[in-house]
Formats: structure tokens, sequence, C-alpha cells
């Protein structure tokens, strides 16, 4: 049912088709009466692409027990295939790189982060004296004034500011305070702590990778929800 040559095909009738793969375009003729499965077939036979994999488009996803004259598929219609080969997929991700990463989210999984050596460090020092009072089971805006009394992960407190008029975050310590604009934090992350779980250890992600996380220790739990809904900008969605 296919042909790359005359118009002729047994009398059957042909039609033209542009082929879009992976920055490739293939031209091909194609018999009308055949199903979007035969043409998946065909894709193979061009791309080295299974037919398994592919994912093929004509005004949305090309059905395959139609044929393309059912589907009204015209002379130099595009079709869209996205789809990556087996080789590419063992390319990107090597059973090294695989197995790396289910030890790695295994062992994320065993432990808690509050058990983790550089947490614990801080952790055992203690619940700072001054540190806010925590309100378990009840969600809280942000105060109006500075979360005070925490811990950074070297041990010296912190507080943070909210200056939303000013659509930015101010960690400040005793030598100095960090302005940051709520827009250049990639993410918060939060975890209660062990045996206090009515306050929070909690991330913020300051640039690409989790190295860049500033921890921050004895986060009442009652503002947890309400801090990551400012930082990254939840209320925009309602």
């Amino acid at each position: 049912s296919v042909s790359n040559g005359g118009d002729e095909d047994g009398g059957r009738e042909l039609v033209e088709l542009k082929v879009i793969w992976n920055k490739n375009k293939y031209d091909v003729k194609f018999c009308l009466d055949s199903t979007g499965a035969e043409l998946k077939q065909k894709i193979h036979s061009l791309t080295g692409l299974p037919p398994a994999m592919q994912k093929v488009m004509f005004k949305g996803l090309l059905p395959e027990e139609k044929t393309l004259r059912e589907i009204k598929v015209t002379n130099g219609a595009k079709i869209m295939v996205v789809g990556s080969t087996i080789n590419d997929v063992l390319a990107v991700n090597t059973p090294k790189e695989a197995a790396q990463q289910e030890v790695k989210a295994e062992e994320n999984k065993k432990e808690p982060l509050c058990r983790q050596k550089q947490h614990r460090k801080v952790l055992d020092k203690g619940k700072p004296d001054d540190v806010m009072p925590s309100v378990k089971g009840v969600q809280e805006r942000l105060p109006t004034v500075p979360l005070s009394g925490m811990y950074n992960k070297s041990g010296g407190k912190v507080r943070l500011t909210f200056k939303l008029e000013q659509d930015q975050l101010w960690i400040g310590t005793k030598e100095r305070t960090e302005k940051l604009p709520m827009g250049s934090i990639k993410n918060v992350v939060s975890e209660p702590i062990e045996g206090h779980e009515d306050y929070h250890m909690m991330a913020f992600q300051l640039g690409p990778t989790e190295a860049s996380y500033y921890w921050v220790y004895w986060v009442p739990t009652q503002y947890v929800d309400a801090i990551k809904d400012t930082v990254l900008g939840k209320w925009q969605y309602f």
C-alpha cells in the first residue's frame, strides 16, 4: 500500500504527505485507504521509530483503526511524529545513572530530613528559647512582624521578613540581611521536626540545585503554607 514512486498503486488513490519527525522531513506517497496503523509501519521504515513509541498527529492524535480517507487527509497534509528511538532513550538514561537515581530515591525515602547529619547538628541544640509559639492544626496568614527566633544551618539566629509591597523576602542574621526577590526563589520545601511536629524545618532554593538550599529550623507550623504560597506566588492562581 506504499509507493514513493509514481502515482499509480494498483489503481488505488494515493495522497502526498509530509512526515515531520525530530527536525527531519519525509515526502511520502501513501494509499488513502490505508489505516493509521499501516502509516505507523511506514514511519517505522523511514525513521527506525517503533510504532509503539510513536505519537502521530494529524488534527489531534491519529486513530490507528481509521483510514486516511476517513479522517480526511488531503494532498500536502503535514503529519507530525513525536517519539524517541530506543537508542535515544538508552543514551539519555544509562543503566548506571538509573541505578544511582533509584539508590538516592530509596535513601531519601528511608531517612527523614531531620535525621540527616547536616540537620541533626542544628536540631540537637534544641528548641530556641525565643522562638515564636506554634499553633498545631491551624493555618494562619503571615504575621505583620518578622518571623524570628529560628536557626539557620550554621546554628545562628535567623529571622524572615516578608516585604509583600516590594515582593521580597528578607533573610536576616546578626551579621547581615539578604533581600531576595520572591521570583528568584525556585522552590520551598519543608518537613515537620520529629518529636516537635508543631515546628518545621524549611529550605528556600536560591539557585538551580539542592546545594543552594537556605535552611531555616523551627518554623511554626501554622505559617508553613502561607510562606510557601507567598514565596511561590500561589495566590496568583486564584
